[in-house]
């Protein structure tokens, strides 16, 4: 027996969960697939939870939301096996509501958020995967076929929200230039350290947190390491590029291992106990290689559509997908109220996400994947950044101080970076995160 409703949404994560939400406010029948046995049982994620695009779907969201710790400190490190440079910022605003970010459990934030929906109307159906697409006679997309016996689901609109490398997206051709260059590996370790002991070792007190990225640990190969506290746990993992890992070897947990040892964090993490591992492709060719988002019945929203900024100095995802989702949610109500779901129907999806901060961070990041993964800013930088500064705050007495231009010079040197390397990244940061 064939299942119809206006809408189904094929991934109850942030994406799929806000298209959900928002498409049964908006008076669509909506069905809510997810193949795990609980929204979020799937999912992991290596970041934090900036929640804010949830200011007006949900008020107040932060007296509910399931939220470990409140990012408070927000640092960025740039390493080599034995230095470490740390910007740190520390803000009290980010403390109290609305507050900045949060660490989250994604099995929880996922619940609570599919929840939402199912109490505005929507249908939740787990333990179900879509294995591919229904279609009519013209080849419009009118629903999906799942893997139940007589499981089909008939729909107006299907909005693809199932992650990275998505299924449903790749069947329907989307994926223009699918390729595993625009693709990382995030892994990681959620380590056991204690309430009190995090607080101590973090400087943190009631429910701070602290959020830390780093540049230069991941042995060479291009990425970058993370750490970030939960109540009682130490998140700590590594994201790096998918076909260079191959190259060289190496097993993401040897990665996290490397970081977990690193003088500037070791310290800190000294007797945590491994709770759980878990590992995820991030979908990181940023803009350029997002896939076409729309095709006659159907929308891509989330990770799916590529929505997911891993730029060095940001690392986010969990507030594009509900952005994303949103939108998706809105352009289908408007185009089933006019009776319209082709792909020229469907086609204000674009406009709506160009009209949000997801494309225009997107666009105004898009050549943050190939800075940030550059062999030159991955060693040849991190070298120059560490050795500078320690040169810098080394005391040579009796000698007089060098200053910070002869020490500049003598390291870039030295390391054989030319001038013009260093000034066209540059300009390419600035215009990148000026």
């Amino acid at each position: 027996m064939t299942e119809r409703f206006d809408v189904v949404v094929v991934g109850a994560g942030p994406a799929g969960s806000a298209a959900a939400l928002v498409s049964a406010r908006g008076g669509l029948s909506v069905c809510l697939l997810e193949r795990g046995p609980f929204p979020g049982s799937k999912n992991m994620y290596g970041g934090v939870t900036y929640a804010r695009i949830l200011d007006d779907l949900i008020p107040r969201w932060w007296e509910e939301a399931p939220v470990q710790r409140w990012i408070t400190r927000r640092s960025t490190m740039v390493a080599t096996p034995t230095q470490a440079v740390t910007v740190d910022v520390r803000a009290d605003a980010w403390s109290a509501p609305p507050f900045n970010g949060a660490s989250t459990y994604r099995s929880e934030f996922d619940a609570w958020l599919a929840q939402k929906a199912v109490e505005a109307g929507a249908t939740l159906v787990t333990s179900t995967t879509a294995v591919g697409l229904r279609r009519d006679e013209r080849g419009a997309v009118v629903g999906v076929r799942t893997d139940r016996p007589d499981g089909d689901v008939t729909a107006q609109v299907v909005i693809a929200c199932d992650g990275v490398n998505s299924f449903l997206a790749k069947e329907a051709g989307l994926y223009a230039n699918f390729s595993s260059e625009h693709f990382t590996l995030g892994a990681k370790e959620v380590l056991t350290l204690g309430r009190d002991e995090i607080d101590r070792r973090f400087g943190l007190v009631d429910r701070q947190g602290v959020d830390i990225e780093m540049i230069g640990v991941t042995q060479g190969i291009p990425g970058g390491g993370f750490l970030y506290t939960n109540l009682d746990t130490v998140a700590v993992g590594v994201v790096v590029d998918v076909d260079a890992l191959g190259r060289a070897k190496v097993r993401p947990e040897e990665l996290i291992a490397g970081v977990k040892a690193h003088p500037a964090i070791a310290p800190s993490l000294r007797g945590a106990e491994l709770h759980e591992y878990s590992a995820h492709l991030i979908p990181e060719g940023g803009f350029d290689s997002m896939p076409r988002l729309v095709t006659d019945g159907m929308l891509v929203a989330g990770d799916a559509g590529g929505f997911c900024l891993a730029a060095g100095l940001f690392l986010e995802g969990v507030n594009f997908a509900i952005g994303s989702g949103r939108a998706a949610a809105e352009t289908a109500i408007a185009a089933i109220g006019r009776h319209d779901t082709t792909a020229s129907g469907l086609s204000d999806y674009r406009r709506k996400m160009n009209d949000t901060f997801v494309m225009a961070d997107h666009k105004k990041m898009r050549r943050a994947p190939a800075l940030v993964l550059s062999e030159r800013m991955q060693t040849q930088y991190a070298d120059l950044i560490c050795d500078v500064a320690q040169g810098l705050f080394t005391v040579s007495n009796p000698a007089p101080k060098p200053g910070l231009r002869a020490i500049f010079r003598q390291e870039r040197k030295r390391r054989g970076i030319r001038l013009r390397n260093l000034t066209r990244d540059g300009i390419t940061t600035l215009r990148t995160f000026g």
